[in-house]
C-alpha cells in the first residue's frame, strides 16, 4: 500500500522550546520539509490554521492484557485508544498470562502488534530471579521491569540478591514498581478495611520510599539507568531531587496522580479510583506537580491498566487495581493548559520529548526533518465532554467519566499515515516496532 505525501499547512509547530508557524511536508513516513509557504504536489492537505503541531504523543506504560485477559483489553483495542488520544507509540508492560519474561515470548506480542497495532510499540521484558541471562542478551526493546512489590500479576522480585543481579547485568533502562514487599505484606496484617478510601494506608508511603530508596543504590552502584515508574509521594520527589546531577536516575507520574486526590475521589468514585500505588492526599499531589515543573519528574505516563466493570463493581479486597488513560490523558493535560495551569511547552516536553529522550527512541519524539512522521494535531478550542461508553477501550470506564475539558488532539499521524481525525479511526496502515539508540 503506497502512503500518502501529506502537506500540513499553517499550523503551530511545538516544542519545549517555542511555537512557531511552519508548513509541514511528510513523504515516504518521514518529515521531509519543515518551512514557511511550502507549495507542492501532493495527495492530502491538511489545513491546521489555528492548530498546533505536535510530536506524536508517547505513553511508556501501558497494560493491554494481551495475551491471557483479553476480555479486559488486547493490543487491537488498546492502540487504537491510543490513536484516538492523540498517542502514537505505546510501551507495554509484561504482567500478562503468560509474564513476557523470554525473547520467545517478547517476539510473540510484537507478532501480534505487527498485525494489529495501528500505533508503533514496544515491550518490555519482565524480571524474575530466574531469568538473568535473558536480561543479559537484551538488546533491542524498550527496557527490564521490575515489581519489586506484588501487583496485578504474578511478577514480582523481592530478593535483594536478586534485584542487584539485575542491575548488574541490565543494558537496557530498569523500569521499577517501586514498593517494597515486606512493607505492603505487612500492611496488609495491620490495615483491616473494606473501604476503598483507605487503599493508600494498605499500601503506605513508607512502602514507595523503601523501594525507590533500593532501586538508586543498586543503580548508582552499578551505573546503570533507572526509572521509577508512577510516582505518587512528596518523599520519593525529594529522594529523586537530591540524586537527579547523576543523570542515571529519572522518573514519571500519571495524570491521574496529578488530577485526582484522596480521600474525596475514593468516596466519589471507590473501586474506580483505586490503583498500585494508590492515589494519595493532596500534599503529594502538590508535590508532584512541584517535581514535574523543576525537572525532578520527567515525564507523564498513563499505567493505563483496564479492569472490566463486573471486576470493579467487587468489593474492596476483590476489586482489582487499575485504571484505563491512554484515550485521556494527552486532553486531560491539554484542559489544564486551557486553564492556564500549563503551558503547551511543557506538555510537548513530558509527554513527547522527555520519553524519547529517556529511552532513546530513534527519530521520534520532536518535528524534525528526517525524523518518523509521528505527529499529532491538536484544537484547543475544541470542548468534548469525557464519557466511559465512548472509550476504544475495551473496558467502556474512566475514573473522568463525564469531565468538560477543552483542548484535544483530532488528527493522529503514525508514520506519515493519518489513523485517526475527526473521531474517526482509520485501520488499513499498522504501527511499526520501535528502534532505539545503543
Amino acid at each position: 500500500m503506497t502512503q500518502q505525501k501529506l502537506l500540513i499547512k499553517n499550523g503551530l509547530i511545538v516544542s519545549s522550546k517555542d511555537i512557531v508557524k511552519k508548513d509541514v511536508y511528510i513523504e515516504n513516513g518521514k518529515i521531509v520539509d519543515i518551512s514557511s509557504s511550502i507549495n507542492i504536489d501532493c495527495d492530502k492537505i491538511i489545513d491546521a490554521t489555528n492548530l498546533y503541531i505536535f510530536p506524536g504523543a508517547i505513553d511508556p506504560q501501558v497494560h493491554f492484557r494481551e495475551p491471557g485477559a483479553t476480555y479486559k483489553e488486547d493490543i487491537e483495542s488498546g492502540a487504537r485508544a491510543a490513536a484516538a488520544g492523540g498517542v502514537t507509540t505505546f510501551f507495554e508492560m509484561p504482567n500478562t498470562n503468560p509474564s513476557t519474561t523470554s525473547r520467545e515470548l517478547l517476539n510473540n506480542k510484537n507478532k501480534i502488534a505487527s498485525q494489529k497495532s495501528i500505533v508503533n510499540y514496544s515491550f518490555f521484558l519482565g524480571a524474575t530471579e530466574t531469568n538473568i541471562e535473558e536480561i543479559k542478551k537484551l538488546k533491542d526493546n524498550c527496557g527490564i521491569k521490575i515489581f519489586m512489590g506484588s501487583s496485578t500479576g504474578t511478577l514480582l522480585v523481592d530478593n535483594d540478591k536478586a534485584l542487584e543481579e539485575i542491575f548488574k547485568y541490565a543494558s537496557r533502562v530498569v523500569a521499577v514498581h517501586a514498593e517494597d514487599e515486606q512493607t505492603l505484606q505487612e500492611a496488609s496484617r495491620t490495615v483491616k478495611t473494606t473501604k476503598f478510601n483507605e487503599h493508600p494506608a494498605a499500601r503506605p508511603v513508607e512502602a514507595a520510599v523503601k523501594a525507590t530508596t533500593k532501586a538508586i543504590k543498586f543503580a548508582l552502584k552499578y551505573k546503570k539507568r533507572l526509572h521509577i515508574l508512577h510516582l505518587t509521594t512528596a518523599e520519593e520527589v525529594a529522594i529523586i531531587r537530591e540524586h537527579k546531577s547523576t543523570k542515571l536516575i529519572t522518573t514519571e507520574t500519571t495524570p491521574q496522580h496529578l488530577l485526582l486526590h484522596g480521600p474525596d475521589i475514593y468516596d466519589k468514585i471507590g473501586s474506580f479510583a483505586q490503583m498500585n500505588p494508590p492515589i494519595r492526599e493532596k500534599s503529594h499531589q502538590i508535590a508532584l506537580w512541584e517535581g514535574l515543573r523543576d525537572g525532578t519528574i520527567d515525564c507523564i505516563a498513563t499505567d493505563h491498566s483496564p479492569h472490566s466493570l463486573e471486576e470493579k463493581a467487587l468489593p474492596y479486597g476483590q476489586a482489582p487495581s487499575g485504571m484505563p488513560g491512554v484515550e485521556t490523558s494527552l486532553a486531560l493535560m491539554l484542559n489544564e493548559v486551557s486553564k492556564e495551569n500549563i503551558t503547551l511547552q511543557e506538555v510537548v516536553k513530558w509527554m513527547c520529548e522527555n520519553p524519547a529522550n529517556i529511552y532513546k527512541i530513534h527519530n521520534k519524539g520532536f518535528i524534525k526533518k528526517n525524523y518518523d512522521a509521528d505527529i499529532t494535531i491538536v484544537d484547543m478550542q475544541k470542548e468534548k465532554i469525557i464519557l466511559g461508553k465512548n472509550m476504544q477501550s475495551k473496558c467502556g470506564w474512566t475514573a473522568f467519566d463525564n469531565k468538560k475539558t477543552k483542548g484535544w488532539p483530532i488528527t493522529t499521524i503514525v508514520n506519515g499515515n493519518i489513523v485517526y481525525e475527526n473521531e474517526t479511526l482509520f485501520t488499513e496502515h499498522l504501527g511499526k516496532e520501535v528502534s532505539f539508540i545503543e
